[in-house]
């Protein structure tokens, strides 16, 4: 009897930290916290594209690579990297659709930059009515949000009218944003204080957001470096270790080369961006290339017509596909190694010789100063520097 009291006395402990982890399990499924391997970065970008944007676009364009590798620094608190998703409305436009309040889906939440960079580029500016309240509430009922808070949800609006026009109200919207852990974060083209004024710190508050003046009509600033055409060169290598596959798979292919040449109209600097950017995981071509669809199901070798493969592919066997795939996997890894260490003395190149003052008031220095400071919430990290 001694012993039997003995051991209960000792069991109880051990009975307690299992009932603890159990609850703790279970709290964390709950609330939907998810694994840090899939933790993922959605961001909405609501871009005003009325008659006075058109600064606003231009820096949109010239550094959507540039954000995107900053934000594909991030790591979850494993040390592994988030998954990321990026959406592109416009809105204020008189050649839109007044029964839609004057707002476009121009992209839903994607992984696919190519198709992000090509719809970003189509965007054109034209004089219209300005809804706030409107767009953020059609985004967050367009896209599909990710229920998990693990999750870093980011709504990014930019404008210069008041943001209490039209017939929705957006501190309605906001709060339905704040019930969806979705961020708004507003930055008004223009003075600060007017910004104010007209309500989008208001808006960016209720959700706990950002809110940001920029000046539209800045022009980026691009520091060309000794590495730019090192890396330009690489591009043209990492391209050849493409192997479209499928009905879409030769256009996709050539959009590709499509927005090498959106980016390098912005200059050297810029395409070394992009390239950087096809150098990292946040560039995924699984739907178009059967190397990045190989390494999620291999069976797409074996499986994938003679027709919708390239020319020098059709004769080919099995063996000698697998093979193929195999070579260009290969090639293309040793070529992002490379791409990454130029990039990493272009970096220190440009830190160097970066006038912090040029910085200041610009689209990608605002969308990443509130990225970081919300992601860091959600225990995101960043290397200092990046």
């Amino acid at each position: 009897m001694k012993l039997l009291r003995h051991y209960r006395i000792l069991s109880r402990p051990l009975v307690l930290l299992v009932a603890f982890l159990f609850m703790s399990f279970t709290t964390d499924k709950v609330n939907g916290v998810a694994p840090a391997k899939d933790q993922t970065i959605m961001i909405a970008l609501l871009l005003d594209t009325s008659n006075s944007m058109d600064g606003l676009i231009d820096q949109a364009k010239s550094q959507l690579w540039r954000i995107v590798n900053e934000v594909a620094a991030a790591k979850s608190g494993d040390g592994k990297q988030p998954n990321i998703k990026i959406a592109l409305y416009e809105y204020g436009n008189d050649g839109l659709s007044s029964f839609e309040g004057y707002i476009r889906q121009v992209s839903p939440l994607t992984e696919d930059l190519d198709v992000l960079s090509e719809k970003l580029f189509s965007l054109s500016t034209n004089g219209g009515n300005e809804f706030c309240g409107y767009v953020i509430e059609t985004s967050l009922n367009q896209l599909a949000w990710s229920a998990s808070n693990a999750d870093l949800k980011m709504i990014f609006i930019a404008g210069n009218e008041p943001f209490t026009q039209g017939n929705v109200s957006y501190e309605l919207a906001c709060r339905t944003a704040k019930e969806k852990g979705v961020m708004v974060n507003a930055i008004y083209c223009g003075d600060f204080a007017d910004g104010i004024t007209l309500g989008w710190k208001r808006g960016a508050e209720l959700t706990g957001g950002a809110f940001m003046s920029i000046e539209q009509n800045n022009k980026t600033v691009y520091v060309p470096t000794p590495y730019d055409d090192q890396i330009a060169a690489l591009n043209d290598k990492l391209n050849a270790t493409y192997v479209y596959y499928g009905a879409s798979g030769e256009y996709r292919k050539e959009q590709q080369i499509s927005q090498d040449k959106n980016a390098a109209s912005y200059g050297s600097a810029n395409i070394a961006e992009r390239s950087f950017c096809k150098s990292s995981h946040a560039y995924k071509n699984s739907s178009w290339d059967l190397v990045d669809a190989a390494k999620d199901n291999e069976k797409v070798i074996v499986e994938t017509k003679s027709d919708d493969l390239p020319k020098e592919m059709r004769t080919m066997s099995m063996e000698q596909r697998k093979g193929y795939i195999k070579q260009k996997s290969e090639e293309r890894t040793k070529i992002q190694v490379e791409i990454q260490s130029l990039n990493k003395k272009r970096q220190e190149y440009i830190f160097k010789n970066t006038p912090q003052s040029s910085k200041d008031k610009m689209l990608d220095a605002s969308m990443m100063k509130a990225i970081k400071e919300q992601g860091s919430a959600k225990n995101l990290k960043w290397a200092e520097g990046c």
